[in-house]
């Protein structure tokens, strides 16, 4: 399992084809926060450290000058309770069991934006609907904060990648198919559609079922936020 981090670590990004692999030189890692299906997520109450906004921006390829965390993405806009004329999913369609315990959020950079759509297409194409697409997004956000991250060295745990930190070594697929945000995306969905009865479960009892988490519970915290992200990105 994965350490917790103090503080952010030097960021320089990899781009291969269609995508943007952040290793160990290639992703910031923040304070209180670990990755793979051995870790607890906790919100984010604070920004990056200040020497590292320079490193994180190489890494996403994004520019802050002038920019802004808050979206409707992240700022809890989230849909009504029927579908709108736009043919957007409803909230009884994103969360129709609704959530379960205290609900983390976090600010979303345009590369997180960006796989977190990834996922979204990659659910429509599986077929997995509305809901697959949420419980995709809240598990690439426990997992990885939505980074499409790479091997960390030392700091990764075992031989886990990716936005889902799915292993070589169980099954998933090499390290450049599990970095792909879409074959890791249908992998993951094509995982969820093999669970017995997945829509009807809580969420976080559908991802564990696929992931198999030393912290089954994690997944729940991001449900509300994932809904919102599908709401916007459907």
């Amino acid at each position: 399992m994965k350490a917790d981090f103090t503080r952010w670590l030097p960021a320089i990004a990899k781009t291969t084809n269609r995508r943007t692999v952040l290793t160990i030189s290639g992703v910031a890692v923040l304070g209180g926060l670990a990755f793979g299906p051995t870790a607890v997520a906790a919100p984010v109450t604070t920004g990056p450290h200040a020497g590292a906004v320079a490193a994180i921006d190489l890494a996403t390829g994004k520019t802050r000058e002038g920019a802004t965390a808050e979206s409707a993405l992240t700022t809890g806009a989230g849909a009504g309770t029927s579908t709108s004329s736009t043919g957007k999913p409803s909230r009884d369609e994103l969360i129709p069991h609704g959530v379960e315990g205290a609900q983390s959020r976090i600010p979303l950079d345009d590369a997180q934006v960006a796989n977190a759509r990834a996922i979204v297409e990659a659910a429509k194409e599986s077929g997995v609907g509305e809901r697959g697409a949420v419980i995709g997004v809240a598990t690439s956000l426990q997992e990885s904060k939505l980074y499409n991250l790479g091997h960390l060295g030392a700091y990764n745990d075992h031989d886990s990648q990716g936005l889902f930190q799915q292993r070589p070594s169980s099954g998933w697929g090499s390290p450049d198919q599990i970095t792909d945000p879409e074959y890791a995306s249908k992998a993951f969905f094509g995982a969820l559609k093999n669970v017995g009865g997945w829509r009807e479960l809580p969420l976080t009892a559908a991802a564990q079922t696929v992931q198999v988490s030393a912290y089954p519970y994690a997944y729940a915290q991001w449900e509300e936020q994932a809904a919102d992200i599908v709401a916007q990105l459907w």
